[in-house]
């Protein structure tokens, strides 16, 4: 089975990322933190973002590499009615994926918001 991810389900803009920070509710572990914001549809849109305190633009573009696989895997566990932002950490630089794929669900499973 082939998972995609959409583009209309990537948040873009700005403001779109910084409503998702200001009013959503924020779950972490060493990995990463999800940050989880209820939506009036049933489109679920997810950002992802790492820090320029993680490194430089290469390990920056492989820890945003690593969230979006883990979310495109297990997209079709999620519930749809939440827009979602996944931000990677420092423990995230040297991990590999099944690690970072671990982290994302049981932060899902914390923030309930698995289907």
């Amino acid at each position: 089975m082939m998972y995609k991810l959409s583009k209309q389900g990537i948040l873009r803009k700005n403001n779109s990322f910084q409503a998702v920070y200001r009013t959503g509710k924020s779950y972490a572990n060493r990995s990463m933190v999800l940050y989880v914001l209820p939506n009036d549809g049933d489109n679920r849109k997810i950002g992802f973002a790492a820090g320029k305190r993680l490194g430089n633009a290469v390990i920056r573009n492989r820890v945003k590499r690593l969230l979006r696989e883990a979310y495109r895997l297990n997209q079709h566990k999620l519930s749809a009615e939440f827009d979602l932002i996944l931000v990677g950490r420092q423990a995230m630089v040297k991990s590999r994926y099944n690690n970072v794929a671990r982290a994302f669900l049981d932060l899902c499973n914390k923030a309930r918001i698995l289907s």
